[in-house]
């Protein structure tokens, strides 16, 4: 008989996108995202920070001020979407935690991506936000919110 505490497809690449997360330095917010095909095969991982050789030593993580991370990021959609490298990703799904910005949105639709499923909508009221929505849904973008009754998933490196 096989076992049936397994995880679903969306829990699975929901976790990838929070694992991708934890890559990031970002002291305030850490965000992944996870591309996947058609079949559930992982086409690309992403997650919020610097550009290749920006050193994240040097640049700023201020909220603040003249010189904030803002002008410097690349959000974990779009770096998903680079790093994936030129891969076709029509009708992919991308799994993030956090609602997309407008500026993710514009990549997300020019890429072909066809579902976004999201854990939280912590900006839902901020333009950016509405400006996002309102792309994706005239481009038919699937927008969908991640739903599970898991509160957590355990990784074990004792074992």
């Amino acid at each position: 008989m096989k076992r049936k505490d397994y995880i679903s497809w969306d829990e699975y690449f929901m976790g990838v996108s929070l694992l991708a997360a934890k890559r990031s330095k970002d002291p305030n917010t850490q965000v992944g995202a996870c591309i996947v095909d058609q079949n559930n095969i992982i086409l690309s991982t992403g997650y919020n920070g610097f550009p290749y050789g920006c050193s994240d030593d040097i640049y700023p993580w201020a909220r603040e001020g003249k010189d904030t991370k803002y002008n410097y990021v690349v959000h974990a959609e779009l770096n998903a979407i680079l790093n994936a490298h030129g891969k076709d990703l029509k009708g992919a799904r991308l799994y993030v935690d956090l609602f997309p910005c407008n500026e993710c949105a514009k990549a997300i639709i020019q890429s072909g991506i066809a579902e976004v499923v999201y854990l939280y909508d912590k900006y839902a009221d901020s333009d950016a936000t509405v400006a996002s929505k309102k792309m994706l849904t005239s481009a038919g973008v699937k927008l969908t919110q991640f739903s599970t009754d898991k509160d957590s998933i355990t990784l074990d490196f004792s074992k």
